[in-house]
C-alpha cells in the first residue's frame, strides 16, 4: 500500500495532500497589479502565509506593476514580493512579464491584485496540477461567495460568455475566474496572443482547443478592494465585454479553418 504524504492542507470537509507531490516542483504566483496599492500588500501576505510545515508553499510572488501611477510597486516590495515592471497597460501583456520573469518556475498561480479572493483554496487548485490537470480553474460560480463580490454586470458577462464557449464546444465551463493555476509547459504549447481583456478566456478556449485537461474547482471571492477598473466603469465593462466576446469569436473560426484544413489534406 502506498504511504499517505505526511503533508496536508486542510479545507473545510477536504483534506489537500500536496506535500510529497511538491517534490522537485517549483511554484511561482502571478499578481498582474494597475494601481493596486491599498490592496496589493495583503495579496502578498496572504500568499505568503500558505506553507506546509512552516515551509513556503509558494517559492516565488512576482507582482506585476503594469503602468501604475500610485504606490504599487513600493508597496508590493514592502511586503517582500518581486516586482517586475510594465509600462504597456493590458492584463495580459502584465502576465506575459511576470511568466518572462519566473522562467525557472513548473507551476504558475494567477491572482488578481485585488485581494478579492480567499487564499485558503489555492492548495485545492495546485492539487489539481499536481494530480495531472494542465490548467485549473477557480470557479467563483462553484463557491458560495461574499454577497456583492461579484457587480451585477460580471456576473451578466461571465454567463455570456461561458454559454458561448459551452455551445460552441460542448463543454461546462462555469467560470472565466481569474485564479488559475497552469503548468508551464502548458503555456508554452498555447502561445498565448492577447495583451489586454481575452487573455483568460483565450487560455481557457485554447486548452479545449488542444484537448487539454481542464478542471475547475470552487474559489470564494470576497469583496475587493478598491473601485475595480474593468466592471467599476461603464466603459471599462464595455472593453472587457468586448475584447472576451470578440476572442471567443476568433478563436471559434481560427478552429474551423484548422479543422477544414486538416480534413482537406486527409481526402
Amino acid at each position: 500500500m502506498q504511504a499517505e504524504p505526511s503533508h496536508s492542507f486542510h479545507i473545510k470537509d477536504k483534506t489537500i495532500f500536496v506535500g510529497t507531490m511538491l517534490e522537485g516542483k517549483t511554484i511561482g504566483a502571478v499578481i498582474p497589479a494597475h494601481n493596486e496599492a491599498q490592496a496589493i500588500g495583503k495579496v502578498v501576505l496572504g500568499l505568503q502565509r500558505l506553507s506546509i510545515h512552516k515551509q513556503s508553499l509558494i517559492d516565488r510572488i512576482v507582482v506585476c506593476n503594469n503602468a501604475s501611477t500610485d504606490h504599487t510597486k513600493a508597496c508590493a516590495q514592502q511586503a517582500g514580493a518581486e516586482v517586475v515592471d510594465e509600462a504597456r497597460p493590458g492584463y495580459g501583456y502584465a502576465c506575459l512579464a511576470g511568466i518572462a520573469h519566473l522562467n525557472d518556475t513548473d507551476i504558475i498561480l494567477f491572482v488578481d491584485g485585488d485581494h478579492s479572493v480567499d487564499y485558503a483554496g489555492i492548495p485545492l487548485l495546485l492539487s489539481s496540477i499536481l494530480n495531472g490537470a494542465d490548467l485549473c480553474i477557480g470557479s467563483r460560480t462553484l463557491a458560495n461567495s461574499e454577497p456583492g463580490a461579484l457587480a451585477p454586470q460580471q456576473l451578466l458577462g461571465n454567463r455570456l460568455a461561458t454559454w458561448m464557449i459551452n455551445s460552441l464546444w460542448q463543454t461546462k465551463v462555469t467560470d472565466l475566474g481569474p485564479l488559475r493555476a497552469i503548468r508551464r509547459s502548458t503555456i508554452e504549447l498555447l502561445d498565448m496572443q492577447s495583451k489586454t481583456f481575452g487573455w483568460t478566456v483565450e487560455m481557457q478556449v485554447k486548452a479545449i482547443i488542444q484537448g487539454m485537461n481542464i478542471q475547475e474547482v470552487p474559489a470564494v471571492c470576497r469583496r475587493r478592494i478598491g473601485q475595480s477598473k474593468i466592471s467599476g466603469t461603464w466603459k471599462g465593462t464595455l472593453l472587457a465585454g468586448y475584447g472576451i466576446i470578440s476572442t471567443i469569436i476568433r478563436l471559434y473560426r481560427l478552429s474551423r479553418r484548422q479543422v477544414k484544413v486538416a480534413g482537406q489534406a486527409d481526402a
